[in-house]
């Protein structure tokens, strides 16, 4: 099932990361311009996740074969502040980035072709992957919390390269991408 996820530009402001940030005025990015720079979108029944047909297909489909959930909150995370600078750090991944949220709202930050800052919202039931190579970053919104399905092909890797990271292969494949897309 595909849905309309709602992503927009975002402001210069370096206030509270965790709030919308969108410019005035408002300068919306449909689901169409985010698959041209290689993230992708589904909408799913998260009340089912574990059950469910069409995540089953999803991660067959693309090989997902390790996943995990994640909780956070500052009474669910070990080090919360820690790990939600870290998060928000930009940076980027030589493995596709693959987010399901179960419970509650969060952010992803990415970097469009023209190193634009587009923010995602997601809540629950959104399913997204960002490609390997594209710099991003992640946030809680003013609730601080968030239930996630974190999926992987094969065994997952954790290790962000915060930017600048221009020197791998991975980020010159997807810079090459944008310019075949």
């Amino acid at each position: 099932m595909m849905s309309v996820i709602e992503a927009w530009f975002m402001d210069e402001s370096s206030s509270d990361q965790r709030l919308p940030h969108r410019l005035e005025p408002n300068q919306p990015v449909s689901l169409q311009e985010l698959q041209k720079i290689g993230v992708f979108y589904w909408k799913l029944n998260a009340d089912i996740y574990e059950s469910d047909p069409e995540l089953q297909k999803i991660r067959e489909d693309r090989g997902y074969s390790y996943m995990d959930i994640i909780t956070i909150h500052p009474d669910k995370l070990p080090n919360y502040e820690d790990k939600l600078k870290m998060f928000y750090e930009e940076h980027l991944h030589l493995d596709d980035e693959i987010r399901y949220i179960l419970e509650g709202r969060a952010y992803f930050d990415v970097r469009d072709q023209n190193d634009r800052w587009i923010r995602i919202a997601m809540t629950k039931g959104d399913l997204i992957t960002l490609p390997a190579g594209i710099y991003h970053r992640f946030t809680l919104d003013e609730t601080n919390y968030t239930k996630a399905m974190r999926l992987f092909v094969g065994e997952p890797v954790w290790k962000a390269y915060n930017r600048p990271a221009d020197e791998f292969e991975i980020r010159q494949k997807y810079v090459q991408s944008l310019k075949c897309r």
